[in-house]
């Protein structure tokens, strides 16, 4: 198989990377700056073992590649760009090309179902940042992260088999799983943190704001017939990475959405995130003001450009206080 990897930055970076590195053919899409890098220099990947650069094949655009039937496509872009590649992939990928949504949230398969037969997802769990272009950094080694593969809607299938080999050759732990919507869904409640640690280091670092919002998320996803992995189990399978370690001169940053704010992305992840429950809220009539704060404020420090981190969590505090006095009866 050869993988088209849409997005190389944090976690399709190191994908490709890894891949690439294991003697698997590999063509990354990147854009802008990052793609410059990665033509010249190559893809720098740096982790607690060390620094190296690697010669991974790198195109600006989906229109440079002569797809045949034995490519996979593996999107890692951040979920409100998926759209995005989907319009960009459908017309040039042969119709039954694998697509695998390497991404948080539980909205890309649905989507993709729209334009590809073969959607599969992908549970990830990665400690990883990319905030420089050509470069990614790991924090975890030797296994490097956590990436379980099922096909869309359930079950599993041989092309996903294949492809958890192909990724743990790579030292990814990989398996297939019957429910990768379920494993999705557990990983989504651990992202509603993404914005407390965007929004604010204090609050992040209190935890409470992050539990009232996972609450709620549980009383959405009950009132949904959503039944996720259980957190002890999700911790289980966290388990077998190798536990992260400092890297001199890269201290870690934050979650995807705080290295959004950071590198000054106008628009973030939250919206499929905290934004899923909100949907779901008001889909059901289940006020969400604590996931609903959560996600205006992202909004608001992306548009301001604003510090990552940097909200007192006073403030925040106020904000989703006001925001409860302030919803909707959704009866409508």
């Amino acid at each position: 198989m050869r993988y088209i990897i849409y997005g190389p930055g944090a976690i399709g970076g190191l994908i490709a990377g890894l891949l690439h590195e294991a003697s698997h053919e590999v063509i990354a899409v990147a854009r802008g700056q990052h793609f410059e890098r990665m033509q010249r220099d190559g893809l720098t990947l740096a982790s607690p073992d060390g620094t190296r650069s690697l010669q991974v094949p790198v195109v600006s655009s989906i229109e440079d590649i002569t797809w045949t039937d034995h490519d996979v496509i593996i999107c890692a872009v951040k979920s409100q760009d998926t759209e995005g590649v989907l319009a960009a992939c459908s017309p040039l990928a042969p119709p039954s090309t694998p697509f695998i949504s390497a991404q948080n949230g539980v909205a890309n398969e649905q989507l993709a179902l729209r334009f590809f037969p073969r959607v599969y997802g992908m549970c990830v769990f990665l400690p990883a940042e990319h905030l420089s272009p050509g470069m990614v950094t790991y924090y975890s080694s030797p296994v490097p992260g956590v990436l379980d593969i099922g096909c869309i809607p359930s079950g599993s299938d041989m092309t996903a088999e294949n492809i958890a080999a192909d990724l743990s050759s790579a030292r990814f732990s990989c398996r297939t799983t019957d429910r990768v919507l379920a494993w999705k869904h557990a990983k989504l409640l651990n992202n509603l943190a993404n914005a407390v640690d965007a929004i604010s280091t204090e609050a992040a670092r209190e935890g409470s704001t992050y539990h009232r919002a996972r609450d709620e998320a549980m009383k959405v996803f009950s009132a949904c017939d959503i039944t996720p992995i259980s957190e002890e189990e999700a911790r289980a399978r966290r388990s077998v990475l190798s536990p992260p370690r400092e890297i001199a001169g890269s201290p870690r940053g934050g979650s995807s959405t705080w290295q959004s704010l950071a590198t000054h992305a106008s628009r973030t992840e939250v919206d499929y995130l905290n934004g899923e429950i909100v949907l779901l809220g008001r889909q059901h009539g289940i006020p969400t003001p604590v996931n609903a704060t959560l996600q205006r404020l992202v909004w608001s420090m992306a548009h301001d450009r604003s510090s990552p981190g940097s909200m007192p969590l006073a403030v925040l505090i106020d904000a989703i206080a006001a925001a409860a006095l302030e919803e909707p009866n959704c009866g409508c």
